[in-house]
């Protein structure tokens, strides 16, 4: 296979355009959407457990 000294270059660039995507939106999110997921795991699981037979 030819032009292998390709791939390690590309998968680079796919992990900084993530990276940076990723910051980007972690800056950019509201803090009561981060608020609201940080509270998830600790709300009641009531609701879950009553509809279950």
């Amino acid at each position: 296979m030819e032009n292998v000294e390709i791939f390690p270059i590309v998968s680079l660039i796919i992990f900084v355009l993530f990276f940076i995507g990723v910051a980007v939106w972690a800056m950019r999110v509201p803090k009561e959407y981060v608020d609201h997921m940080s509270s998830l795991p600790m709300d009641d699981d009531n609701q879950l457990t009553d509809n279950q037979p």
